[in-house]
């Protein structure tokens, strides 16, 4: 039988972070019982990912934050109990997974928790091959993490919390760097950890289009930090849809596409979901026979080749991540890379770039070689944007970060102020300006790690999975950003998992496979036929399929 004491307990909960003036969450008041799957919504800076570091007593006995109000796991105080005993009771999976990862092999890491609760060598041996095998890793398990892709290490800090067995699993932003196949892999293996009904689940998710299956209710939080609204998720995001677009959270894109058409007078009732739930509204929408087409507002004009990689083979130890790729980007484009996890987008993303500097002579970028240029050359032009923005922090103030670059360009006093300051407002940090960018929320790094790339102005910039940690009204200002540097002349080349971002808002596409470039062209082009991305391991967006049936066209 089900125990009639919740989970999780969260009274009058206060959360303040060293040096903010204000706290965040604020006065939450929830309770978790076994067998449900909570998912946590908000915008950017609302509190989320902070929250989540009070259920098993991270803060306050780890990060510095003052805590008012209780929490209560497994019915042990949070406050007083050590975080060591908090995690028999609440698994936590983190937004970075770096930052979990401390161990060698794979094996070793999911181990590592089982181990030190001192159960038997079996058992810890059967949990570690379920969660591993859970996840999709099992045959990776003598590898060492760092050689996994960015998917493969958030698959494996999942397999790590599901290994602990405890009967609360916290996820934040679990697959935000996962295809779409390892994406149904990660909630399909949740789902078989709740179906018993003695556990539960607290997600932090963007990715709505998968989470909506498998949640069962929804807390949401505003721009204060305060819970709105609690209750069954698709009421939740029903009833309050057009609220929930104006304060900045991410809803399904069926959702938004249904919002869209009805401002267009197409009439739902219910607001649908999922593309299916939208393709069976459709007929009753009157549709029209208007032509199908790409929802994208860019069009395909592009200059000469800005970027140019000829043979480019870049290894990482005894591995050959990328075999002799040769590829043009044009100037004024706006590319997206894509592909499955593993297929080499960053390591491409990063080499194009001069971060991990290329083979000379492979790479051509405005003409320089980033094989041999020096940093500050470099810098000068193309920017880059790093998947994990703390990975290009080094100031103790957001202010000083931004400057960091001009200062190193003897840029006078005065412009420095006026050029940050800008900066500041269009990314709304001003109120950050004096904070230290490790306090910041997630999606507040993501903000301000783009801004230092773009504060030098180059002529090119790259980004690393740019929307990961944004809440829609952040992500949808950024690419709007993203668009108003390219019509200023800015070539922008991305890596994303995002298909529906790419065939949104990009003019060209490049579909990696194993390694090497498996399709390359303008992105409408490219999406007429998804043969060339199921091949690659991809999937076209449903929500596309679904309105270009329909003939449909729904601006982004």
């Amino acid at each position: 039988m089900r125990s009639s004491a919740p989970l999780l307990r969260v009274r009058e909960l206060s959360l303040t972070h060293a040096d903010a003036a204000h706290p965040s969450p604020r006065d939450v008041t929830f309770d978790i019982d076994a067998g449900e799957v909570v998912l946590l919504l908000g915008p950017s800076g609302s509190g989320k990912s902070t929250l989540t570091l009070a259920l098993n007593g991270l803060i306050p006995h780890a990060v510095p934050a003052t805590m008012t109000g209780t929490v209560e796991a497994g019915g042990l105080d949070t406050g007083s109990t050590h975080t060591a005993t908090l995690s028999t009771q609440v698994a936590m999976v983190f937004q970075d997974p770096d930052a979990q990862i401390v161990t060698g092999t794979v094996y070793d890491e999911v181990a590592f928790g089982p181990e030190n609760l001192l159960l038997p060598l079996e058992e810890v041996r059967a949990r570690v091959e379920d969660a591993l095998r859970r996840v999709g890793l099992w045959e990776r398990r003598d590898d060492n993490p760092d050689h996994l892709s960015g998917g493969g290490r958030q698959r494996l800090a999942i397999a790590c919390a599901l290994a602990m067995g405890s009967p609360l699993i916290v996820l934040d932003e679990p697959t935000a760097n996962l295809d779409p196949q390892g994406i149904d892999d990660v909630y399909a293996a949740l789902t078989d950890v709740v179906a018993a009904g003695d556990r539960a689940i607290l997600l932090v998710e963007h990715n709505l289009d998968a989470a909506m299956a498998f949640v069962t209710r929804t807390i949401v939080l505003d721009r204060e930090g305060r819970v709105v609204f609690d209750g069954p998720a698709a009421e939740i995001i029903r009833t309050h849809a057009e609220e929930l677009v104006t304060m900045g959270v991410w809803l399904p894109t069926a959702t938004l596409a249904a919002l869209r058409l009805r401002e267009q007078g197409h009439r739902f009732d219910p607001l649908p979901l999922s593309p299916e739930e939208l393709a069976r509204s459709l007929p009753a929408a009157d549709v029209s026979s208007r032509p199908a087409r790409t929802t994208s507002t860019t069009t395909e004009d592009a200059g000469p080749a800005i970027i140019r990689a000829r043979g480019l083979t870049v290894r990482r130890r005894r591995t050959e991540i990328l075999h002799g790729i040769d590829l043009d980007l044009a100037e004024g484009s706006l590319t997206a890379i894509v592909g499955a996890n593993g297929a080499g987008k960053t390591t491409l993303i990063q080499a194009l770039a001069g971060v991990v500097p290329p083979p000379k002579g492979q790479v051509s970028v405005d003409g320089m070689d980033p094989g041999s240029a020096s940093p500050r050359d470099l810098a000068s032009r193309i920017g880059f944007v790093f998947q994990n923005p703390e990975h290009q922090f080094i100031a103790h103030t957001v202010f000083d970060e931004l400057a960091h670059g001009l200062r190193l360009r003897r840029v006078p006093d005065a412009e420095i102020t006026a050029r940050v300051e800008e900066m500041l407002a269009r990314f709304g940090l001003e109120h950050k300006a004096g904070v230290h960018p490790f306090l910041l929320s997630g999606g507040e790094k993501r903000r301000l790690s783009v801004g230092t790339a773009l504060i030098t102005r180059p002529r090119v910039l790259a980004l690393d999975e740019p929307t990961f940690g944004q809440d829609r009204a952040r992500a949808s200002e950024l690419l709007t950003l993203l668009q108003s540097l390219r019509a200023e002349g800015t070539t922008i080349v991305i890596v994303t998992h995002d298909l529906q971002l790419v065939a949104e808002h990009t003019t060209h596409t490049v579909v990696l496979r194993d390694g090497r470039v498996h399709a390359a062209g303008p992105t409408s082009t490219l999406f007429r036929d998804e043969q060339v991305f199921a091949d690659a391991g991809l999937r076209l967006p449903a929500l596309q399929r679904v309105l270009a049936s329909a003939g449909l066209e729904v601006a982004s």
